[in-house]
């Protein structure tokens, strides 16, 4: 079975994902009368997944999308054009910080492979040959007596 994220999944597995409610339990669960639902599913508010037979069937989240967009409504008195910006940002945000972690792990991968690669270069120095020192050149001044006895 495919959920919403397009993966497979064990179909008897139960997540906040499961599109599990008809209609009706969702209004219930929800505080809300099943033509409001329709409603928001039309305007693109909450859009429960659909069975075969096109029937409506919410999961938990959508619930919880649902108690969201009437607290908003009712709350906060934003009308739905603005709840379902709000919504739409939503997603946009959690995309985006999903997208942050990958790029974090692919970083701190990146980092691990050059520390490693690093490693093996050290590892395959020469051992007789003297490593480099930077000499720093002093303000001392040295006497050169080219007589031969050391400038006695």
């Amino acid at each position: 079975m495919n959920g919403r994220n397009g993966q497979n999944s064990n179909p008897y597995e139960l997540t906040d994902e499961t599109p599990v409610y008809v209609i009706s339990v969702a209004a219930q669960l929800s505080g809300l009368h099943p033509q409001t639902l329709r409603q928001y599913d039309r305007l693109g508010l909450v859009c429960p997944d659909r069975t075969p037979g096109r029937g409506r069937r919410y999961s938990a989240r959508d619930i919880q999308l649902l108690r969201e967009v009437q607290r908003l409504s009712q709350d906060e008195g934003i009308n739905l054009a603005g709840i379902k910006r709000i919504i739409e940002l939503q997603t946009h945000v959690a995309a985006l910080q999903a997208k942050v972690v990958e790029l974090q792990q692919a970083v701190e991968g990146a980092a691990v492979a050059m520390r490693q690669r690093e490693a093996q270069v050290h590892a395959s120095y020469r051992r007789d040959l003297v490593p480099y020192q930077d000499v720093r050149q002093s303000a001392a001044i040295v006497v050169w007596r080219p007589d031969g006895n050391g400038g006695r």
